[in-house]
């Protein structure tokens, strides 16, 4: 052992002292409180957008989709190193109908602030807020840090780790993608992979090819559930309007690839053309035209409630009433 270095005493945990708990989800299955949740895309393709428009609905105690998981009200605490307070973040959160007095900002004008800032835990403490967004987080790395070496990126992302989960916080690190275009979406992210290993859960948000209007958002990690359906928003001059499950894949978001026709539309206009046949069918049968179609039961579904089929069980068998939509 050299002469400076210090012995680290073993201390050893067994496994019957931890108490298992249950991981809870700001919004399910896409950002879990306690943990690092990345939202990663191009520069203009709306991720601090709709960044935004979530902080201005859970100030309000709601969010994107209902039994999301927030009831309440919460404080949001935004950091942004690209927009300017007074002319560019207030009006939109103004116009994305946010209460103000929840949607906080650590005060830089004395001295910038870092990832390891003693002051975002202090932030943390005295407001109780339970979401903390770094935009982006390459501005908040701090002098002289790299984030594309692995032992930096890796020390840094571990001590906000344990910020988020002392203070049941979920921690937003909003980031630039690099320009390895046709690379898999880990990899074109921010830096250091340590990054992308590190976080719970990956969000990629970019333009739908076709579309110009539509931005979508596929959720291309996750350690703590399944995968949650890709999603998607439009953008206008009215402002931000949320969509909901939308058919995309991120291969086509990052190959700017025009995705395939949105199965929902495909699923409400085949269960249409059943109903030119059939008054009513087995559920099962219909899943199973759906199922060549290449259409999911989740899918189908959706498209069951939006055009507002009845079920009815008969003999043990549940069937679909079309008879309304011909």
């Amino acid at each position: 052992m050299l002469e400076n270095e210090q012995k680290t005493e073993l201390k050893m945990i067994k496994m019957s002292e931890i108490q298992a708990q249950e991981v809870k989800w700001l919004w399910y299955p896409f950002i879990p409180f306690g943990k690092l949740t990345i939202v990663q895309g191009d520069p203009g393709d709306g991720k601090t957008t709709m960044i935004l428009n979530l902080a201005a609905r859970l100030s309000k105690g709601g969010c994107f989709e209902e039994g999301a998981g927030v009831v309440e009200p919460m404080k949001v605490i935004y950091q942004t190193a690209e927009d300017g307070l007074a002319d560019t973040v207030k009006p939109r959160i103004e116009k994305a109908g946010a209460d103000c007095e929840q949607i906080l900002v650590i005060d830089e004008s004395d001295k910038s602030l870092s990832m390891i800032d003693e002051r975002i835990e202090e932030a943390l403490k005295t407001t109780g807020a339970k979401m903390l967004i770094l935009d982006p987080i390459q501005a908040y790395l701090g002098g002289g840090m790299d984030m594309n070496r692995a032992n930096e990126a890796r020390e840094m992302t571990k001590r906000l780790g344990a910020l988020a989960d002392k203070y049941g916080c979920a921690i937003i690190l909003i980031g630039h993608m690099n320009k390895a275009a046709g690379n898999k979406a880990a990899y074109r992210g921010m830096g250091s992979i340590d990054f992308y290993a590190v976080a719970r859960s990956v969000l990629l948000v970019g333009r739908v090819e076709g579309e110009p209007n539509v931005r979508a958002m596929v959720q291309i990690k996750n350690n703590l559930a399944e995968f949650g359906h890709s999603k998607a928003f439009r953008l206008s001059d009215d402002g931000f309007e949320w969509m909901g499950d939308y058919e995309i894949t991120a291969d086509e978001v990052l190959g700017g690839i025009t995705p395939k026709a949105n199965k929902l539309e495909r699923a409400k206009a085949l269960l249409i053309d059943l109903a030119e046949t059939s008054n009513m069918m087995q559920s099962e049968e219909i899943m199973e035209i759906a199922k060549e179609e290449d259409i999911s039961k989740r899918t189908m579904e959706t498209a069951k409630k939006e055009l507002g089929i009845r079920a009815t069980k008969i003999n043990n068998a549940w069937y679909w009433v079309l008879k309304d939509l011909s």
